[in-house]
């Protein structure tokens, strides 16, 4: 049997034309011996599930197995959470994966990015956490400044221990070292994520860019300073407070 070529990558020249069984085989799920968390393709996460994972709300595409999935309970981060999502009507959504099975997670076509933290401590936006291990410590903390909230999302949520973590970005992303003397500015629509020993600082940018062209966009930027890093992606994500679960 001659070998069917795969799928074409991402911006490759060659056509992707095909029989539809030749398809069907260049297109067809594998194996690919990763584990717990496996890349399917850049922008498919598969979870061989075996108890149970946190998920992003509504990132699922498709699974099968003995699988159910369980909503975040409203308490589960305590009193304090529970006001502020009473409050803002929007949060950091997540479902627990619960079974024996293969659970298929995507958004909105963004790249998947799998991290093992070995006993540390990372933040990500709300909006671009798409899975990690019960094994992880999180909590959810809502952004102070009101105009950080309107620009980036309200919401980020605290990585702690040891596990697998996925988020998501739009194209790739880059992370630039942070230095005491060496601080790092950057746009809240295109921040995913920064190490936990960095509090960000909200500011304004008030200049001539602010009256004219793109209006309210860098004008209010998220400051950190001290030692750690934090990952940005070539792309503003406009997170709407009035976006459901």
């Amino acid at each position: 049997m001659t070998d069917i070529p795969p799928i074409p990558a991402e911006n490759s020249p060659s056509p992707a034309r095909y029989s539809l069984q030749e398809f069907i085989d260049a297109s067809a799920q594998r194996d690919r011996g990763q584990g717990l968390f496996e890349l399917e393709t850049p922008r498919l996460l598969e979870l061989n599930l075996n108890g149970e994972i946190w998920t992003k709300m509504g990132s699922m595409v498709a699974y099968r197995g003995n699988v159910t999935f369980k909503r975040e309970g409203i308490l589960e981060q305590g009193m304090g959470n529970l006001l502020k999502k009473a409050v803002s009507g929007e949060g950091a959504h997540l479902t627990k994966a619960i079974g024996q099975g293969q659970v298929y997670l995507a958004d909105c076509g963004k790249k998947v990015i799998i991290v093992n933290l070995q006993n540390e401590e990372i933040i990500v936006n709300g909006n671009d956490l798409l899975a990690f291990e019960p094994t992880i410590d999180y909590k959810i903390t809502m952004m102070k400044n009101f105009g950080a909230m309107l620009a980036g999302g309200l919401f980020n949520v605290r990585l702690t221990g040891s596990g697998m973590i996925a988020f998501t970005s739009h194209y790739e992303p880059i992370t630039l070292r942070v230095t005491p003397d060496s601080p790092v500015c950057t746009d809240p629509n295109a921040t995913i994520a920064w190490s936990g020993s960095l509090q960000p600082q909200f500011k304004k940018d008030v200049s001539l860019k602010t009256f004219v062209g793109r209006g309210s966009g860098e004008s209010i930027q998220m400051q950190f300073q001290g030692d750690g890093f934090v990952v940005i992606q070539p792309f503003e994500e406009i997170v709407y407070a009035s976006k459901s679960g």
